[in-house]
């Protein structure tokens, strides 16, 4: 039984890898500030729940104490309120922290997730691993520098794998639930055309991503994307939501008008510490391209997404529109 550290285990993305770790036979440790969408899967002997900062040396000690493979997603993320300090700590300073420790603790892999946002604006998609990374804002920045505190340490023999994932989304997700709703409700609008990219991975094929990311040889030191075959435009992504749900086609809206909406609330919020219902970043969402060549996932990984959006949406749709509340199910059989 291979034991595995899952940091930010009570995240989107976190948690549902920590349940797949389980259902593979695996000796689980959840570590994060709150871990409360897994606490229904605690098994004793099997799945360790540890509430800490991924900053505390003391936290990192206990939570790596036998481990093999460490999947480290923890992070502070985007949001108006966090500041530049915060993504610096977390994203950088604790990655420096959590390595040291984990080369203590004798860690066969370490799976470092990062971000496509790394890369900034990209003006001529799809970009690949070797394209030029020019973030603009402070949690892209961060990731970035988290990277390169990565890649020191490989080169002193760590062995490491640095994963960015393209927009991940499924069940519990908060950005996909809300799309849904919006959308469903008949209150979400396009910026504009909508002919930017946007390249997508369901979170069931993410969670396999990471585990081919543990088991592969080749992936040691390197930096590998993972999407679906191929990225859609923001209006087929936001027509297939709408036709997922049985909702009608949202409408265009000029850019130039919901851009002045964003200042405008940015503004009206900012003193409240809270996030606005739109910004300037949310706008990102319509503009920015996010397409991605994945050959190195397959090359390296071996990985294919089994789901492209239709599908992927499709079993997200089921699953969060029942009316029973949604929670991580149980694992199935062990596995090996």
């Amino acid at each position: 039984m291979t034991k595995v550290l899952v940091t930010g285990a009570g995240g989107f993305i976190g948690s549902h890898l920590a349940a797949h770790q389980l259902a593979c036979g695996n000796h689980v440790v959840a570590l994060d500030m709150n871990l409360k969408r897994v606490e229904h899967l605690a098994e004793p002997d099997r799945f360790e729940l540890i509430e800490g900062d991924i900053g505390d040396v003391r936290a990192q000690q206990r939570a790596l104490e036998g481990v093999d493979v460490v999947h480290h997603l923890a992070a502070a993320h985007l949001g108006v309120s966090v500041a530049e300090a915060e993504f610096e700590r977390v994203n950088v300073a604790a990655v420096r922290s959590l390595i040291g420790t984990a080369i203590d603790a004798g860690v066969k892999r370490f799976v470092h997730c990062s971000s496509v946002g790394v890369f900034g604006r990209i003006d001529d998609p799809p970009a690949d691993e070797g394209s030029p990374c020019n973030p603009d804002i402070a949690y892209e920045r961060s990731k970035l520098a988290g990277e390169k505190v990565v890649i020191e340490a490989v080169t002193m023999g760590f062995p490491a794998v640095i994963i960015r994932p393209v927009w991940v989304y499924g069940p519990g997700d908060a950005r996909t639930e809300k799309l849904f709703r919006t959308i469903g409700k008949g209150h979400f609008v396009v910026a504009g055309r909508g002919d930017a990219l946007r390249h997508c991975v369901y979170i069931r094929d993410m969670v396999d991503a990471f585990e081919l990311a543990a088991l592969a040889g080749g992936a040691v030191g390197r930096v590998i994307i993972v999407g679906d075959d191929e990225a859609i435009t923001v209006r087929a992504l936001v027509d297939q939501f709408a036709r997922t749900c049985g909702a009608a086609v949202p409408r265009s809206v000029p850019f130039a008008l919901l851009s002045t909406a964003a200042v405008l609330a940015e503004a009206a919020f900012k003193p409240f510490g809270k996030e606005p219902p739109i910004s300037r970043r949310t706008l990102k969402f319509f503009t920015g391209n996010t397409a991605f060549d994945t050959a190195r996932a397959r090359q390296l990984l071996g990985f294919r997404a089994a789901y492209d959006v239709a599908s992927g949406l499709a079993e997200t749709w089921e699953v969060i529109s029942s009316d029973e509340p949604w929670r991580l199910p149980l694992p199935g059989p062990q596995v090996g």
